[in-house]
């Protein structure tokens, strides 16, 4: 008679479980920032006395501090002790979100919502830490997918809650959102996580050379991404000299890395075969998730002038299914290869953005449903796989580089993806409009056809004078023009975002087989 001897798998204790719990609400509130003013950016820009073109430095500014911080947490985590750098920035996140409603310019508002990147970015990828080295690899998938919810739930509702707090109650209250979580954060944190010492003396070994090239390489970089399709990119003197900037410093940065024993940054992660792919992936999931959570308000907006509450509930329909499907990630990750898993949800998040390539002016947010369920479906499938196959061959040790990396490389993806996205637009929608115009001359019987019917409606409302009526529908027309090219401008920017996509899918095809539990053991 055989006897079977069943092997118990480690388990975490609900001490770790509350601690990773704490730290996913920080990784939440954090994301969600980034992308809360999308939808009330107007509101905001009407507050504060700045013209629209300015508005986009709330945003910006909030993400140039994340990007900053989130590769140096990893050492200053080490400096101060872990339990201490996320206590204080527990604090301090909510503390500089409630400064931003209290603004009155937009030079305030840009200092206010930079030192609340700064805080928030640091409960990002420390959240992360947590998972791969408190959960035991039997419970990291687990964890990685309420990773996974921070990093796709929080930018899809970001917009929804911004809209509706600013519709109805002012746009300063989408500050004060912070407050109670990070409060409920902090205490958390402070009953569960061990106290260790500080280690002062690291700071004499510190990598201040890659600190200071990267800092300033990352900010240059973000602003030319920021101001370059304002500017019109390189016909402007500054984003030349800016771009020259983040080059040099950015290079200086790789070299010191690559050449110091204790880097900031340990780029040489990027050689393991899974990591270096999964990097790569991130960076292209970025350049999508932030990409059609821009794009797709903008259109709203623009096209077919909704406010911040409506735009903010169809966005919700990008969100609210990720709440059913992301808790059943763990559980399908047991019994299917990541690899599979992620590619699936890779492509069909891309599927759900070449559904949006054919739109007209018919197409507004009823018709959003469908391809908006279908990209919860693949954002719910992309961001834990393919976190299990990054991090899988990772030390406990590169735990935290490997975090502050990744999500760095990932929020940096979305803001490339951004301004591109921004510029495409802005291109094709004056392709369009040049093909459109070709075809709209006085030579077609249509098209005086056309302005005769507008030249009398606005003689039969008002209008006395046939030449200012005629002025009128030639007005009128050249609108309708500008409409048509731009809603061809946003289905040519969702099919780049669905190629940038297949992309991704085709690259997790070279990724090598993995452990379902993902990063570090353990310790």
């Amino acid at each position: 008679m055989s006897t079977s001897i069943a092997v118990s798998q480690p388990r975490a204790s609900t001490k770790d479980w509350i601690a990773v719990c704490a730290g996913m609400i920080g990784a939440f509130m954090a994301i969600l920032n980034i992308q809360i003013t999308n939808a009330s950016l107007l509101n905001i820009e009407g507050g504060i006395g700045t013209g629209v073109d300015n508005g986009a430095w709330i945003s910006t500014s909030y993400l140039i501090g994340e990007i900053v911080v989130i590769p140096l947490t990893a050492y200053f985590s080490s400096v101060f002790s872990f339990r201490r750098y996320i206590l204080v920035n527990s604090i301090l996140f909510p503390l500089f979100s409630m400064a931003c409603a209290f603004a009155h310019d937009l030079g305030t508002m840009i200092v206010f919502r930079g030192l609340q990147g700064l805080a928030g970015g640091v409960l990002i990828p420390m959240a992360f830490t947590m998972v791969l080295t408190k959960l035991p690899k039997s419970q990291q998938p687990l964890g990685l997918a309420l990773f996974a919810l921070s990093v796709t739930f929080a930018p899809a509702i970001g917009p929804t809650i911004g809209g509706y707090l600013t519709e109805n109650y002012g746009w300063q209250t989408i500050f004060f959102i912070n407050t109670v979580p990070s409060a409920i954060m902090a205490v958390a944190l402070a009953l569960t996580l061990e106290k260790q010492p500080m280690q002062l003396h690291l700071l004499k070994e510190g990598d201040w050379a890659g600190i200071v090239t990267m800092a300033i390489g990352l900010s240059a970089l973000q602003t030319v991404l920021e101001e370059g399709n304002k500017d019109d990119w390189f016909s402007s003197p500054f984003i030349i000299k800016l771009s020259i900037v983040a080059f040099v410093f950015l290079a200086a940065f790789i070299w010191i890395e690559l050449k110091v024993e204790r880097p900031l940054v340990k780029l040489r992660l990027l050689k393991q075969r899974n990591f270096g792919i999964g990097v790569v992936v991130n960076v292209l999931v970025g350049v999508a998730l932030f990409g059609s959570v821009y794009i797709v308000p903008q259109y709203l907006g623009q096209v077919q002038r909704y406010n911040a509450e409506q735009i903010g509930n169809v966005l919700a329909w990008t969100g609210l299914p990720q709440l059913m499907l992301i808790p059943l990630i763990p559980w399908m990750m047991k019994r299917v290869d990541v690899r599979v898993l992620a590619v699936v949800g890779v492509s069909v998040f891309s599927v759900s953005c070449f559904m949006n390539i054919w739109l007209s002016s018919d197409n507004a947010g009823d018709q959003f449903w469908i391809p908006n369920i279908v990209r919860a479906m693949g954002q719910a499938l992309v961001i834990t796989p393919v976190t299990a196959i990054t991090t899988g061959g990772i030390a406990a040790a590169d735990a935290a580089a490997a975090s502050g990396l990744t999500n760095m490389l990932r929020n940096l993806g979305g803001a490339v993806g951004t301004a591109s996205l921004g510029t495409i637009l802005t291109k094709r929608e004056q392709f369009h409009s040049n093909i459109i115009g070709q075809s709209v001359t006085l030579a077609r019987d249509e098209v005086r056809d056309r302005l005769g019917q507008t030249t009398n409606y606005f003689l039969a409302h008002g209008v006395s004078d046939p030449a200012v009526a005629s002025h009128k529908a030639i007005v009128a027309l050249g609108q309708i023009v500008r409409r048509q090219a731009l809603i061809l401008g946003f289905s040519d920017t969702f099919a780049v975002i669905g190629v940038v996509l297949a992309i991704a899918a085709f690259a997790l095809l070279l990724t090598k087989k993995t452990q379902a539990g993902g990063g570090a053991g353990a310790h």
